[in-house]
């Protein structure tokens, strides 16, 4: 009984060592566990902070990035906007000017003098020059066309009216390019005239030589590469000059064109140089518009197919006012008993 009861005191000393040695393992395995995790969530903890900072400074850096494509477009926008302003600004400085030189005078009375009782200088009669069965030519000439409301206006009208666009001034930069539109058109060409305060940049004078004219025709052709015709704009007191025309026509001769006098003067020697160069003189009859009452422009356009009517052709001048373009509209039902044409279909 004792030997058996030792043996089994072994045996069970023996199964309590290995539970306790499972035990110890398990405790081990279970305190590695724990230090696994303890330290995991460690480096865990780390690497989601070293994440979180580096998604921070990339949000930051995308923040700054956009603020600076921000600045970068508001400047250019600033920038856009300053020039726009200085282009309207400039815009309206040149519109200043335009009113201010459209305010210089008041009637077509600025074409031959500024003495507002003046009277237009009296027109050249010609020989009646009507074959019975052809209706009687009538032009008109609306002078000092430079903007582009007055060339929308004049051809809102439906009628065959000539144009003639004062050279770019300042005050007018874009009148040749205007003309470049039409098929056809005139030069209303400034000349130096007895009395007017307004005169226009690079105004032909009686002074000016062979050479100078020469120039400055020539820089009128190549402004107004079309251009087959010219007036005077003022030039009473060129137009008397006997000489000074000699030298336009020799100059005009050389391009091509062919001169309209506008009669701004009664003592025109116009007549006399062409007739020396063996030129057909051609001249204005009527101006529409001296006085600037919508009756008054009508009562000339009745007088200008009188003409007409009577010595089989006609030549009216008139301006680009807001009554002369009404009373041309309001007169159409008096142009069915001539042919309305352009000056190069005059002759």
């Amino acid at each position: 009984m004792t030997k058996r009861k030792k043996n089994l005191s072994k045996k069970k000393s023996k199964l309590l060592k290995i539970i306790a040695w499972v035990l110890a393992v398990v405790v081990l395995i279970m305190a590695s566990v724990a230090i696994g995790y303890l330290l995991g969530y460690d480096n865990a903890s780390r690497e989601s902070a070293k994440v979180a900072k580096i998604e921070k400074a990339n949000k930051l850096a995308l923040l700054q990035k956009q603020e600076k494509n921000r600045l970068a477009t508001q400047t250019s926008m600033n920038a856009r906007l300053i020039e726009v302003l200085k282009k309207e600004s400039k815009k309206k400085e040149i519109e200043k000017k335009e009113v201010a030189r459209v305010k210089s005078y008041t009637s077509a009375s600025h074409e031959y003098e500024l003495n507002s009782l003046a009277k237009p200088p009296s027109r050249l009669k010609r020989e009646v020059n009507q074959s019975p069965s052809n209706k009687p030519k009538l032009a008109i000439i609306i002078d000092d066309v430079s903007v582009k409301s007055q060339v929308s206006a004049i051809n809102s009208l439906g009628l065959k009216i000539t144009m003639s666009f004062l050279p770019p001034s300042a005050a007018r930069p874009n009148s040749a390019k205007l003309a470049s539109n039409e098929d056809f058109y005139m030069v209303h060409l400034p000349m130096e005239a007895q009395n007017f305060s307004a005169e226009e940049p690079n105004t032909l004078r009686i002074n000016n030589t062979q050479k100078e004219i020469s120039s400055r025709v020539k820089e009128i052709k190549k402004l107004f590469p079309k251009v087959k015709y010219i007036n005077n704009h003022t030039g009473s007191k060129y137009t008397q000059n006997e000489i000074a025309m000699h030298k336009l026509i020799v100059a005009l001769n050389t391009n091509n064109i062919r001169f309209l006098d506008s009669r701004t003067t009664g003592d025109t020697k116009a007549p006399i140089v062409m007739k020396n160069f063996g030129l057909k003189y051609v001249a204005r009859d009527v101006f529409l518009d001296h006085h600037m009452e919508k009756d008054y422009v009508i009562a000339q356009i009745k007088k200008s197919i009188k003409i007409a009517k009577s010595e089989g052709l006609a030549i009216a001048i008139g301006h680009p006012h807001a009554n002369t373009i009404l009373a041309l509209h309001e007169s159409k039902k008096l142009f069915k008993d001539v042919d309305l044409v352009l000056i190069n279909k005059m002759y």
